[in-house]
């Protein structure tokens, strides 16, 4: 693949896809549908302490823990303090969970991390040591571009819904495959640029990247055990704790840290956590049925 070719997937095809994404969340939003914040704080704080709190202090304690190199260790952390994306929502849905509590916990981690984002990757590049290793970072810059590939769409979509529902619903349903697809792209590109990397990191991090996806919907399950949660919460916030954005954290590699090193333990968590989370969905099916 010629490095025209490379540059302009990095900064156009994952960046726009991004954006499409969170568009067609936003599609999905009204302003009321935050009510359930006040409604079911409960279970909203619960899934947002699993996925801003929890997840990326696993993803530190599994890179310690299996002593991964430094690039594939804070790849890991980089996955770890992104939100969970639509794909969670996606799976959610086919496997009858709380839609509405996914596309909240996504959207409010989606808005929260704008923020927390670049003052966690500033820390982690001094942490792994890896300061000079990549561009220099800049925590407003990045900022912004996250409110442009976030917020803003996001933004878009829900200004859609609320002034021309008639679109909004429709267009919904087509671009609802875009986040599966852009996804796999993502995944596809990264995986055939850096196919070399993976290929000598699959055994060594592996492990380590499967154990963190498990023990992650393992986390959100025992979060729900805690505070009672039915079987489709629970089943909900196990996904939304272990299936995160990729898209998101690919793209900070690529376009803001401009590194594939950084990709690779993300390209393979992409397809556990779909692999695990359809399975999760599987064992939850029966229990469900009997309580609803």
């Amino acid at each position: 693949m010629s490095d025209a070719m490379i540059a302009f997937i990095n900064t156009a095809f994952v960046p726009v896809g991004l954006m499409l994404i969170m568009f067609s969340m936003g599609l999905t939003l009204k302003l009321g549908d935050f009510g359930m914040v006040l409604s079911n704080r409960k279970i909203v704080l619960t899934g947002l302490f699993g996925q801003l709190i929890i997840m990326p202090f696993l993803a530190l304690a599994i890179g310690v823990l299996f002593r991964l190199p430094p690039e594939l260790a804070f790849g890991l952390f980089i996955l770890g303090i992104c939100p969970a994306g639509t794909t969670s929502n996606a799976i959610t849905f086919i496997g009858r969970g709380n839609v509405a509590l996914a596309v909240i916990l996504t959207a409010l981690s989606s808005l929260i991390t704008v923020f927390s984002i670049p003052l966690l990757l500033q820390w982690g590049l001094r942490h792994f040591g890896l300061e000079g290793t990549v561009p220099a970072l800049s925590v407003p810059d990045t900022m912004l571009q996250l409110v442009k590939m976030t917020i803003l769409p996001l933004g878009v979509g829900m200004i859609v819904r609320r002034f021309w529902p008639d679109v909004a619903e429709p267009l919904s349903r087509r671009l609802r495959p875009v986040s599966m697809i852009v996804l796999i792209g993502v995944i596809a590109f990264a995986v055939g640029v850096s196919l070399e990397m993976v290929l000598a990191n699959i055994v060594s991090a592996g492990p380590a990247i499967w154990v963190l996806n498990v023990v992650a919907m393992a986390a959100g399950l025992l979060l729900a055990a805690v505070i009672g949660a039915k079987p489709r919460d629970a089943m909900t916030l196990s996904i939304e704790v272990g299936v995160h954005n990729v898209t998101l954290a690919t793209f900070l590699t690529l376009t803001v840290l401009d590194s594939l090193s950084l990709a690779v333990t993300q390209n393979i968590y992409g397809v556990a956590m779909i692999v695990n989370a359809l399975l999760l969905v599987r064992w939850f099916r029966r229990r469900i049925g009997a309580a609803a």
